[in-house]
């Protein structure tokens, strides 16, 4: 061989292997798709193809693969109000509820103010010494039938005898005695004692007959004040408003 030859083949033999390496290097890149497009007045060119922008982005990503996220921006402001809105239908009315209990029927009644209603009748010295029968009497207007008399005696009183004895001062309204709910009455009792002193005790104390009746009706009502005995007991002698004043006090109260 002759040594121009050799220097060929030994050339080659060098060369070879460095093509190989540039041709796998060249199949590792990917052309560019927008490489080839069109420009100007090439758009008019049987062989030039139009790419577009997505295609692009689509490349680059698939080249170069995501990118990194950088830091987050400041908040911003928050939005002015917004306005009202349109009202809303209104909804469907609801089922009845159940039905309550009988209520009680009130009647409101008015009353007129009470208004006082008293009397008084006095008398001076009766000295009236009778021991049966009607002492004094006061005639009295009673304005309603619910209300109740308070009624009051004030006066000298005495009973004198030989043996034991009592009498007993009441009232009457329109000839009857209380009933409701018991008589109005005062008694005084004295008893036998010493047979040689019972002719001089005559002591005159002022007293009292005092007390409440109800049942009374409306209307004009004669009050009295009556002497009379006591049951099982023989009378004495009896004496009413000596040497001083008697009065009957008649009040209406409600009540």
């Amino acid at each position: 061989m002759s040594p121009l030859a050799a220097r060929l083949l030994l050339l080659a033999f060098l060369a070879l292997p460095l093509y190989g390496v540039e041709k796998v290097r060249s199949r590792g890149y990917r052309k560019d798709p927008d490489a080839d497009k069109c420009a100007g007045n090439d758009a008019e060119k049987p062989n030039c193809t139009r790419h577009s922008g997505e295609g692009r982005s689509a490349y680059l990503t698939n080249m170069f693969g995501s990118c990194l996220q950088g830091p987050a921006g400041t908040p911003g402001r928050d939005g002015n109000p917004g306005a009202n809105g349109i009202p809303g239908t209104p909804g469907i009315p609801g089922r009845d509820g159940l039905k309550g209990e009988k209520g009680e029927c009130m009647t409101e009644i008015f009353e007129e103010p009470w208004r006082p209603n008293y009397k008084q009748c006095a008398w001076n010295s009766l000295n009236y010494g009778i021991d049966l029968g009607k002492v004094v009497d006061c005639t009295f207007t009673k304005l309603r039938s619910d209300s109740a008399l308070r009624v009051l005696f004030s006066g000298s009183l005495r009973l004198k005898c030989k043996n034991a004895c009592c009498q007993r001062w009441y009232f009457t309204f329109n000839g009857a005695e209380c009933t409701g709910p018991l008589p109005v009455e005062s008694i005084i009792y004295l008893d036998q004692g010493s047979p040689e002193l019972n002719s001089t005790i005559n002591i005159h104390r002022t007293s009292s007959v005092e007390g409440l009746c109800e049942g009374i009706k409306a209307g004009l009502v004669d009050v009295a004040v009556w002497v009379g005995t006591c049951a099982d007991y023989p009378r004495g002698d009896a004496s009413t408003g000596w040497n001083s004043v008697s009065r009957i006090i008649i009040e209406e109260l409600p009540k």
